[in-house]
């Protein structure tokens, strides 16, 4: 997971200032499971049906992003901002996302039914923010390593504090208050061609070509099998999205691998070594971050 030189025009550098913090501690969940990529592709697919569910999100980042002519590009650099938000210095991440907010500020519309949107909007933006938390942790829990619910729950409370940088409102401090906001919203919710589409483009291949294409399309149906099967049948995704024991095994080999491989030029080791901390400290046990958390804190 190689992290991209520049994002919105500035440069990325996760390795300096040197002692600069995060937004969120090394010793936080956020830390834990973004270093992965199996678990970030998954749940970055998985959170985009979720958005795309909702009509006035869907119409907006189709009709004033790049997301119909470059869906992979557009994707690649969202998780880019991300992966800044947890990693990044605390200054370039707080600049990411303001520059995010100002590219918000001028989306504003009306969906094909009739619906009138803004970016802006506090409950598109809740649900937003709601749904990259529930991705990603139920990708990492399912193709990862097992979390238990208090870690889970840890993951939803860390992610409250970014949130509220995005200008969301109200942000779910567990599972369960995730599923009740979607129970909230799903009134609203319905299929469209262009879930088929972008899904389509996942399992093409074209995001990543030196990766075999029964990968991607093992990576779409893994992110079909994460969303509540209430979502899943609004959508209309049917058997040909059902995650099959092969796809399934892929996954986790290449999950579980991924979290033990450190490259010392990608984001999580650039960032531990900005803070003091080995390049591979998130890929150690974990009695051994405790001990060098506490080393640090108190060198």
């Amino acid at each position: 997971m190689i992290g991209p030189s520049s994002y919105l025009g500035w440069k990325i550098d996760y390795a300096n200032p040197p002692g600069e913090p995060a937004l969120l501690d090394p010793g936080s969940m956020h830390w834990r499971v973004y270093k992965n990529p199996i678990a970030l592709a998954v749940g970055g697919v998985a959170a985009v049906l979720l958005e795309f569910a909702e009509p006035r999100i869907r119409s907006g980042v189709w009709d004033h992003s790049t997301f119909k002519a470059d869906s992979i590009g557009r994707a690649m650099r969202t998780g880019t901002a991300a992966l800044i938000g947890v990693y990044g210095p605390a200054s370039a991440a707080r600049r990411v996302i303001q520059g995010v907010t100002h590219m918000h500020e001028r989306v504003s519309g009306e969906t094909p039914g009739g619906q009138a949107y803004t970016a802006l909007d506090p409950e598109l933006l809740n649900w937003v923010a709601a749904t990259a938390v529930y991705g990603f942790v139920s990708a990492y829990d399912r193709f990862v390593a097992p979390l238990t619910e208090a870690e889970k729950t840890r993951f939803y409370e860390e992610a409250a504090p970014v949130a509220r940088l995005y200008g969301a409102t109200d942000s779910p401090g567990s599972e369960a208050e995730f599923m009740a906001m979607l129970q909230a919203l799903s009134p609203r919710f319905e299929p469209h061609p262009i879930v088929d589409e972008f899904l389509e483009t996942i399992a093409s291949g074209k995001a990543a070509p030196v990766v075999p294409r029964p990968l991607h399309r093992a990576l779409a149906r893994a992110a079909v099998s994460l969303l509540p099967p209430m979502v899943r049948e609004t959508l209309a995704l049917g058997r040909a999205y059902d995650l099959t024991g092969m796809d399934a095994a892929a996954l986790k080999t290449a999950g579980r691998l991924a979290d033990r491989i450190a490259l010392r030029s990608a984001p999580p080791c650039q960032a531990s070594m900005r803070l003091g901390l080995p390049y591979d400290f998130l890929y150690q046990s974990e009695a051994e971050r405790r001990r060098l958390l506490e080393a640090s804190r108190q060198g």
